[in-house]
């Protein structure tokens, strides 16, 4: 089965896998080559969530060589900012797309071919017009400068009874990920610490398996508790 040819999530098992995995590795990719070795060690270390940041020329094909190598794996392109940038991620594998703003064709786009889609958001217009178009899934966008866990109980306190549910990212470090997976508004928490362009670069799978290992074991309350 090629890649676009792939089965892709609705949009509620796209939000219970996302739960399940409650950790997103974000990831640049700089090199083909390391795409397939950096996946093979985060699902080493238990990470079954990666997001591959579209900032690199290298990033589509890494999302293609990703996907070829974990099929298993909750696969998301990040810095989606047009419909054409969606479109491609889709076509090479990826299971959904983020985006660090609300950009109102990208997320049109998506929801009308059935693409789950995360648009970033950071004020309450933000969350209303995300709510509008029908996103119940949002990235809050850089999570800790605006006002880390208590800023995002704020904004998201009109909005409740909605049911939208965030990934936060943006500054959040190990040290800071469990405080954001005990809020219920939470659906999982996304972070560079796993797997940083520094480690990528001198290709160190052991480090980045260990600290796949360390946010894996990042479980909810609830989890604990079981």
């Amino acid at each position: 089965m090629t890649p676009s040819a792939a089965p892709r999530p609705s949009a509620s098992s796209f939000l219970e896998r996302l739960q399940q995995s409650a950790v997103v590795a974000v990831v640049v990719v700089e090199r083909r080559a390391d795409s397939a070795p950096l996946l093979e060690a985060l699902r080493a270390g238990g990470v079954r969530a990666v997001e591959v940041a579209l900032r690199t020329p290298e990033s589509l094909d890494a999302l293609a060589m990703m996907r070829e190598a974990g099929p298993d794996v909750l696969l998301g392109a990040g810095t989606v900012l047009s419909p054409e940038q969606a479109d491609a991620a889709r076509a090479v594998g990826a299971d959904f797309a983020l985006a660090p703003g609300l950009d109102l064709e990208t997320a049109r786009h998506c929801l009308s071919t059935g693409f789950p889609f995360v648009p970033g958001v950071a004020t309450p217009s933000d969350v209303q017009a995300a709510v509008a178009l029908g996103c119940r899934v949002l990235k809050f966008f850089p999570a800790e400068t605006m006002g880390g866990v208590k800023g995002l109980q704020t904004l998201a306190s009109p909005f409740l009874h909605l049911g939208v549910r965030f990934v936060p990212l943006g500054g959040i470090s190990a040290s800071t990920a469990t405080a954001w997976l005990e809020s219920p508004l939470v659906a999982a928490v996304g972070g560079s610490w796993i797997a940083p362009r520094e480690l990528i670069a001198a290709r160190d799978w052991a480090e980045i398996r260990r600290r796949a290992a360390f946010a894996a074991g990042l479980a909810r309350p609830a989890e604990k508790a079981a």
